[in-house]
């Protein structure tokens, strides 16, 4: 056998391989959505979408409850997380030092790899204990420490993709740093910078351990300053009970939050594809 021949059948060899691991890998998907859509499609209907829960026993309800509390929580959550992800993000890019920084970055990764129940106990002894009760608001505050890092490190990533002849064509003209970060680098980077949003929020969307914690859950309509019920945790309650139809809606809710989850990151990777570039005024 000679070397090309031997070229051409290790080519041929990965090049099944890989095509076997991608098929693998879009299938796990296909096979989740099949699921979700097998078991709960027929339990989603207007009263899923418009009715509290019912009774342990009584079949029909639904979750919107637990559909607005997901809204107010992660939105709060975005509120709080985005801001202080983006400006930690634009420091590590734009003034950082070389201590400082550097502790800044490592404690953004390691945030980031750290385990959501964990984050949960944390938000649990420092909002739950204090306040005395748990509340959507702890839950947002919980949400929040897991998106932080994520904003952090793509703001950064993007802004340090920015060219640095666009950093110094602005300085030359006379603009101030600030200004300069403000009107030019931020700008150019402003695409890729929503995109790593929209997935942070996505992420911290379907997370219920922290929640279990702080949020805890109700059965009717709450607020942000008592125990809010979320679709995570209602998945959860739902489907380990020995109720056929809470098992029913369990499979909807979780349809409704992956269907929520994949809508955030076709949206992120459509703002991608139209690439990143300055405004021209």
């Amino acid at each position: 056998m000679n070397k090309l021949t031997w070229r051409k059948l290790v080519n041929g060899v990965m090049l099944t391989l890989t095509g076997v691991c991608t098929v693998v890998t879009i299938s796990v998907l296909f096979v989740i959505l099949g699921c979700l859509l097998y078991f709960g499609a027929h339990s989603l209907n207007w009263n899923f979408f418009t009715k509290l829960p019912l009774p342990p026993g009584e079949e029909g309800g639904g979750l919107a409850n637990a559909i607005v509390g997901s809204l107010q929580i992660v939105g709060f959550a975005a509120l709080i997380g985005i801001p202080i992800g983006f400006l930690a993000g634009v420091y590590l890019s734009e003034y950082e030092d070389k201590y400082f920084a550097s502790v800044v970055r490592y404690v953004a990764d390691l945030l980031n790899g750290v385990p959501s129940i964990v984050v949960g106990i944390l938000a649990w002894t420092l909002v739950v204990l204090p306040m005395h009760t748990q509340s959507g608001l702890a839950g947002s505050i919980a949400l929040s420490v897991m998106l932080i890092p994520i904003v952090t490190r793509q703001t950064e990533q993007f802004l340090r993709e920015v060219p640095l002849a666009l950093r110094e064509g602005a300085l030359a003209l006379g603009a101030s740093k600030w200004k300069m970060i403000a009107t030019v680098v931020v700008p150019a980077g402003s695409k890729g910078i929503l995109t790593g949003m929209i997935l942070g929020v996505a992420r911290i969307a379907g997370e219920s351990a922290p929640l279990l914690f702080t949020a805890l859950n109700n059965q009717y309509w709450g607020g942000l300053r008592e125990p809010t019920a979320s679709l995570p945790v209602m998945i959860y309650k739902l489907a380990t009970s020995p109720y056929e139809d809470w098992n029913r809606q369990a499979w909807a809710a979780g349809l409704v939050l992956i269907t929520l989850v994949l809508v955030a990151n076709i949206a992120a990777r459509l703002v991608l594809a139209r690439g990143v570039s300055v405004p021209r005024g």
